[in-house]
């Protein structure tokens, strides 16, 4: 009987050093904690893409205006303002107040509007009564209807296939 509660004894003291081990174990861990800080910054960016003003076949003895569309496509990070402009054109001679396509040394005169009166020719804002167009990023496609015209009366226009190429520029 002696051996019997020696092993109990030492079946009881395995156990207390067991505990006392794993409580010595966790009383020595510890914890630490700190924070990640992000970021990032989102900037001013505005891109424009254009599809052209084609006119066709312009009947020069009808008597009538020959009116076309195109797009002037601007996106631009939400919130940001944006200003688009257009130049004169690359024909000899254009201003504002009439641009011209070229066929060689041949010239049409035509126009660009900002609005489908076409009352305000679209250009700088400043010279020759012209006006901008202008808008607010969203960050998604904004699409401008840019109104062409190639007057009437150019009956003596010669036969060719004209053409012209006006800068675009977003201000933002």
């Amino acid at each position: 009987m002696v051996r019997s509660s020696f092993s109990r004894y030492r079946s009881i003291g395995v156990l207390a050093v067991a505990a006392a081990a794993a409580l010595t174990s966790a009383a020595e861990a510890a914890t630490v904690t700190s924070t990640l800080s992000s970021s990032a910054t989102v900037s001013a960016t505005c891109t424009v893409s254009t599809t052209a003003v084609a006119f066709g076949t312009f009947n020069s003895i009808a008597g009538i205006n020959d009116d076309a569309n195109g797009t002037v496509s601007v996106t631009c990070t939400n919130g940001v303002p944006w200003t688009a402009t257009a130049g004169v054109g690359a024909g000899v001679g254009a201003s504002y107040t009439s641009r011209k396509l070229t066929s060689g040394a041949n010239l049409l005169n035509y126009n660009l509007y900002s609005e489908s009166t076409r009352t305000t020719i679209w250009g700088d804002g400043v010279t020759g009564g012209s006006g901008t167009i202008t808008g607010t990023g969203n960050g998604a496609v904004q699409a401008n209807t840019i109104y062409g015209r190639i007057p009437l009366g150019q009956s003596a226009a010669v036969i060719g296939s004209y053409t012209d190429s006006v800068a675009v520029t977003i201000t933002y």
